[in-house]
């Protein structure tokens, strides 16, 4: 048994059961990769994939069991690798952060400024996109770690950490009505809206709070960057409802604010890494410089009770039986 057959075999399932595709992923040929799943199927002395011929059409029902523990040592082999650099290169390396354009505009400058002085011989990456790619890139090891308000908790392979709250605030040139006295959903409702796309900053929140209220807002525009939301409103488009943290006095000189947290509630923004993934010690210190109270202590005692909520492996006894079984027996495919 070596890992190109288990990467094989993961591969074939992340293509859809394509074997040309699956090959091209692993820089190898097609028959190389059909070779290595039929040589690792042997060894188990099991099927672990339906057939129409030479055609993989799905998992069988051993292979679905077996697929998540071939995952979790490939994810294993992973993190021996990097706690080996770890100890090579205790303050160099790599680290990869994916992160909203909210984030990365207007929260994430001070944590990188301060994470750079302190480690200058690590490369920092920084990806932008929706809070679901996020976690994708999350998930499939493009990312260290994932920051947004959004969506992150919604993947049992993430553990997602609480970094701060935040509320929503109104932005209208100087003048501007709703500037002025109480601001209520029914005043706010009576105007064009310029604001975050959907499953953006809080985005959520504002919906629920129109459809508590039995009212439809007007949507002018929407975007998932702030600074675009700002500037269609300064052009009168529109009044917008933006994250407070991305108003900021100095600089948007021709804009006012007036905070909105009452109508929408408070949100809090949350950093995520993936389950079981080995964190250099650079990457705690990252965490803490984010978010100060996510010590390594804190960081740790949250990924050691996620733990205890992962879906267990097959029991041994379960193993045993699947393995025991005759290597041709016809096997019908599981649905997945």
């Amino acid at each position: 048994m070596n890992f190109q057959q288990l990467r094989s075999v993961r591969e074939a399932v992340r293509c859809g059961f394509n074997l040309t595709e699956a090959a091209q992923v692993l820089h190898t040929s097609q028959p190389g990769v059909s070779r290595q799943i039929r040589e690792l199927e042997d060894e188990l002395g099991i099927a672990l994939f339906a057939r129409l011929g030479k055609r993989l059409t799905g998992l069988t029902a051993p292979g679905d069991h077996l697929l998540p523990i071939i995952e979790r040592v490939l994810l294993e082999s992973r993190n021996l690798r990097q706690a080996g650099q770890e100890f090579l290169a205790q303050e160099e390396g790599y680290l990869s952060i994916a992160a909203t354009h909210s984030q990365a505009r207007y929260a994430l400058p001070v944590a990188v400024q301060e994470f750079r002085r302190r480690f200058p011989n690590v490369r920092l990456h920084l990806h932008q996109g929706s809070p679901k790619q996020i976690a994708q890139m999350l998930l499939e090891g493009e990312a260290d770690v994932g920051i947004a308000t959004e969506a992150l908790s919604d993947y049992p392979q993430l553990v997602a950490l609480p970094c701060y709250r935040w509320t929503h605030s109104l932005i209208a040139p100087p003048g501007h009505a709703l500037l002025e006295g109480p601001l209520t959903i029914e005043r706010l409702a009576a105007y064009p809206l310029v604001t975050y796309d959907s499953g953006f900053t809080g985005r959520t929140r504002i919906d629920l709070a129109f459809a508590a209220a039995g009212l439809k807002p007007d949507l002018a525009i929407t975007a998932m960057d702030a600074d675009v939301i700002k500037t269609y409103v300064e052009l009168g488009i529109g009044v917008g409802i933006v994250a407070n943290v991305a108003f900021e006095a100095e600089r948007d000189t021709r804009l006012r604010a007036v905070d909105a947290g009452h109508l929408f509630g408070i949100n809090q923004t949350k950093l995520a890494v993936r389950r079981g993934v080995y964190l250099r010690a650079y990457v705690y210190a990252f965490i803490e410089a984010f978010a100060p109270t996510l010590t390594r202590a804190a960081v740790d005692e949250e990924l050691g009770g996620s733990a205890a909520e992962e879906p267990e492996a097959l029991p041994a006894a379960a193993l045993a039986q699947l393995l025991a079984q005759a290597p041709n027996a016809a096997i019908a495919p599981q649905t997945r």
